[in-house]
């Protein structure tokens, strides 16, 4: 890697750390309900309101059961949304409806807070759409991955209770005490930075081959037009205009970061200029991506009341994180091997950033666009600012593998901590059978149950991906939306499905997905690929909640120094990777060999 690479990763761990490390704690007091009075006071009409007791807990089954009663409705009104968004206000560039196939994987897509998306935003969504249906979702779906990471962290803090705390409230308070505030304060830095917000009409506007000529007016008839002295009516005429959608884009932005929920109200993404305008805009949309993650490893550890739990889950999060950067980025910087022969210079000067600039935007390069796409695959998020389907066979097998560790590499609002406490649970399992005692972990013991919980969480997601792909690639309908036969199109199909069962939502394009064959399968994908893990995790929640804690003997296995680290990182790539390795390899892998063949 070059040195700004180099740099540019330590700054962005730097100020990831400083800016977690106080968000941790406001975490962890959500996580506890240590609110002021006031904001009680606030909070108390909503229940009211709502019929709700801010002070009964559930037992994991009612938790689960409000948790998918609440999506469920969520699903069914940005299904509606769109179905009737041709006859809703908001609406000045006249959107017709969605088709019933695309409207049910959009609303299905939103609603699992995996935003993968068949359609492009300003061509086919209201300003009312964007709005209320999706930018609405965007907050509840991750609150709800917050929710649940709140629950699980509940059953190893409870001693005998049973109970993991109350989803109403939960996401009441995770939606209005964090997620709108830093969305406020992040959408006016961004307007700040050029990102547009408004309400106006599609504007036309010139560009610089923009010609004025003039032309004889025809009337009604077809005849040319003439005035009382019997001159022709001339009407000016322009060329080279260009159409530039507007709309509420800052506030969907924020929320789309910061609850890791990517999509974007242009097709783009974060490679438009009117979502991402400037080197400091990209920098801090990466930053917001991991933030909450981050941060609920602090709340983690201060809940359980030992913090090094939270460092040690933390630091397998960053090495795994540095060693997909370190892989990606050269990858790039070397280019394609086969167009130096055809005489391309590809070195990096002070005239070109030199590598495989193709996808790319000019105004992050190589360094920038490689750390997004890490970033934005290790998180649930989706937001690209680049085409990972122009990356070399290497670099794109970077995203993709990030996805199928299962997320865990700080991963989504909650989606990545509750994931990766799903494989420590793993790791203390295999190391008591190794030294030939009952598994523990902060105090509780792990037992059949918890294991076959555990199993039906980490398997949930690669039967999906693997499953559909296998579908899409025997399917005739499957195939007819390849646009590249061979090993990069099977890249494709496999990065949809993986994208779609971990709930990320980014593409790596040239995948004609948005049919109704693909929208069914990638919107079932997405559904169960959210609450197919949610469901054991919950349970896992409500085994541990009723286990007495432990204390710690000389036999306990310490679950927060570099040994323990070294374990979890090897579980989750030995576990979570293996699945995928023959699918790799008959993707990228052999797509690598081919290219570097071909020289």
């Amino acid at each position: 890697m070059s040195s700004s690479a180099w740099g540019l990763l330590a700054l962005y761990l730097a100020v990831l750390l400083a800016a977690s490390w106080p968000l941790g704690r406001w975490l962890a007091a959500l996580c506890a309900g240590r609110l002021p009075g006031w904001m009680l006071r606030l909070e108390a009409p909503l229940y009211r309101l709502g019929g709700i007791s801010a002070d009964r807990s559930m037992n994991w089954v009612q938790y689960a059961l409000a948790l998918l009663a609440f999506n469920g409705l969520g699903l069914l009104a940005v299904y509606a949304l769109q179905r009737w968004q041709a006859g809703l206000p908001l609406n000045p560039a006249g959107m017709a409806a969605i088709t019933p196939d695309s409207a049910f994987n959009t609303a299905v897509s939103f609603v699992t807070n995996t935003n993968w998306q068949g359609y492009a935003g300003e061509s086919t969504m209201s300003y009312l759409t964007q709005m209320l249906a999706l930018a609405v979702q965007n907050f509840l779906s991750a609150a709800t991955g917050i929710a649940v990471v709140f629950a699980l962290i509940r059953g190893f803090v409870a001693r005998s209770s049973g109970v993991i705390g109350n989803f109403w409230v939960d996401v009441t308070r995770i939606t209005t005490w964090l997620l709108v505030p830093l969305s406020l304060v992040f959408a006016v830095f961004l307007v700040g930075q050029g990102v547009i917000q408004n309400f106006s009409a599609y504007q036309d506007v010139g560009t610089l081959e923009t010609q004025t000529y003039q032309q004889p007016k025809n009337g009604a008839d077809g005849q040319p037009l003439k005035d009382d002295k019997g001159n022709p009516v001339l009407e000016t005429m322009k060329t080279g205009t260009q159409t530039l959608a507007m709309g509420p884009v800052a506030s969907q932005e924020a929320i789309k970061m910061l609850g890791t929920n990517g999509g974007g109200f242009f097709n783009a993404n974060s490679a438009h200029p009117y979502e991402n305008p400037t080197a400091l805009s990209n920098f801090f949309q990466m930053l917001a991506i991991f933030l909450i993650p981050a941060a609920l490893c602090f709340a983690f550890g201060r809940e359980v009341g030992d913090r090094r739990q939270g460092w040690a889950v933390l630091a397998a999060m960053t090495v795994m994180f540095a060693v997909a950067v370190i892989a990606i980025t050269p990858a790039e910087q070397a280019g394609n091997p086969l167009l130096p022969p055809l005489g391309v210079d590809q070195a990096a000067s002070a005239l070109q950033a030199g590598g495989n600039m193709e996808g790319k935007e000019l105004r992050f390069g190589i360094t920038a666009s490689s750390l997004f796409a890490v970033i934005t695959t290790a998180a649930s998020c989706g937001a690209v600012n680049g085409m990972h389907d122009s990356f070399t066979p290497l670099g794109g097998m970077v995203p993709l593998v990030m996805m199928q560790l299962g997320e865990v590499v700080f991963g989504g609002v909650g989606t990545g901590l509750y994931s990766m406490l799903i494989f420590a649970l793993l790791a203390v399992f295999i190391a008591g059978l190794m030294i030939g005692r009952t598994p523990e972990y902060l105090g509780k013991k792990i037992e059949a149950y918890e294991m076959k919980m555990t199993s039906v969480a980490i398997l949930v997601t690669p039967i999906l991906v693997l499953a559909g792909a296998a579908v899409a690639v025997l399917a005739a309908a499957g195939k007819a939306g390849i646009a590249n036969p061979g090993a990069h199109g099977f890249s494709e199909i496999l990065y949809a499905f993986t994208s779609a069962a971990n709930n990320n939502g980014s593409a790596f394009a040239g995948l004609s997905a948005n049919t109704p064959f693909y929208n069914t399968l990638l919107g079932l994908a997405m559904w169960f690929g959210r609450f197919g893990v949610i469901v054991p995790v919950l349970a896992i929640a409500g085994a541990l909640a009723r286990k007495k804690r432990l204390a710690v003997t000389a036999g306990t296995l310490p679950t927060h120094g570099p040994l323990f680290v070294v374990l979890l990182i090897g579980t989750v790539l030995l576990v979570g990777l293996l699945n995928y390795v023959p699918a790799l390899a008959l993707g990228p892998v052999v797509e690598h060999f081919m290219l570097w063949a071909g020289r």
